[in-house]
């Protein structure tokens, strides 16, 4: 992935300013929305402090800040024909059940081959064009190996429609995901805001400050000893990453998670005649398999449901043997 760097050191008149606003008089070519963003994603380094994260930092004189700003996806997505499980279509929007490894939309590091490319390929009325020309009819986001349902909007009214029912909760989601240990109680939430971790831009994580409310609920289904549960999760907002880290952070962190799934520690439970085949599974075992939410063009409540992919059934399977 490209990348340009910009180094700006304060000088000794702007002690006090706001770091985003700083950063916009001394880099007219990025607005201070763009900047902020940098800012937030971990993208701003200072000396000897790693990344800051807080675009209302009190800067000081003398101080010097490098801003890694990474090369646009491309402007317009190619159209590139792909197998797709189409769960429901119509006009107004289509419903994909996506399988793990399929980017959502491009960005840096994945430009093309992603589903919207899949999408614009199947000529069937194009996408709603309100995100923009690089995510075209993207409403909500799975991530890149987290498997199931996602709804695209095809129409401008239809993706306001279910923004709107998105911000207002309004829409249901849930999730089955195979976690670490046994959460208890068997039937509770998580709660905890969510922002970009100080410590590794990369992660997310639950933060005393600068971060966003989030709440997870969840239910144990199944149980593997004491080693490992399959759980329902219900996430009431839509942050990044959001199941992840608050199950990781209520100690019960997903099977296969690269990034905060501590798996070396909690194998250490499995018997050694399955550990092989767990460590084997090498995506977060999370796959959304329920959406719902109201039709925007005729008001009709619609609900679809996904069966758990053949990676999941056969870590379940293996865990059966614990």
């Amino acid at each position: 992935m490209s990348v340009t760097t910009y180094t700006v050191t304060v000088a000794e008149d702007k002690t006090g300013s706001r770091l985003d606003r700083l950063l916009a008089d001394a880099l007219p070519a990025l607005s201070r929305t763009r900047l902020k963003a940098l800012i937030e994603g971990g993208r701003v380094d200072a000396p000897g402090c790693g990344p800051v994260v807080d675009p209302s930092r009190r800067v000081r004189g003398g101080e010097s800040y490098t801003v890694a700003v990474p090369a646009a996806a491309p402007a317009i997505p190619e159209p590139q024909p792909m197998p797709l499980d189409i769960v429901f279509e119509d006009g107004h929007l289509v419903v994909v059940d996506k399988p793990a490894g399929l980017v959502v939309h491009p960005g840096a590091g994945n430009p093309d081959g992603t589903l919207v490319n899949g999408l614009l390929a199947r000529g069937a009325g194009g996408l709603s064009a309100i995100g923009g020309s690089g995510r075209p009819g993207i409403v909500h986001r799975l991530d890149k190996d987290t498997s199931g349902l996602i709804v695209v909007a095809k129409t401008d009214a239809a993706h306001l429609a279910l923004v709107r029912q998105f911000a207002e909760h309004s829409v249901e989601r849930a999730y089955f995901a195979v976690v670490w240990g046994v959460p208890r109680p068997r039937h509770g939430q998580v709660t905890g805001a969510i922002g970009r971790s100080a410590a590794n831009r990369k992660k997310m994580a639950v933060v005393a400050r600068g971060g966003k409310p989030a709440l997870t609920r969840y239910r144990v289904l199944r149980t593997f000893g004491d080693v490992a549960s399959l759980i329902e999760c219900r996430p009431a907002t839509g942050r990044t990453h959001q199941i992840r880290v608050h199950m990781a952070t209520s100690g019960h962190p997903l099977l296969g998670d690269p990034v905060y799934g501590q798996g070396q520690r909690h194998a250490r439970a499995l018997p050694e005649s399955v550990r092989p085949s767990v460590a084997a599974f090498n995506r977060q075992a999370l796959h959304a398999y329920l959406i719902g939410f109201t039709h925007p063009e005729d008001d009709e409540r619609l609900t679809f449901r996904s069966d758990l992919p053949q990676d999941i059934n056969e870590l379940i399977g293996i865990l059966d043997r614990v």
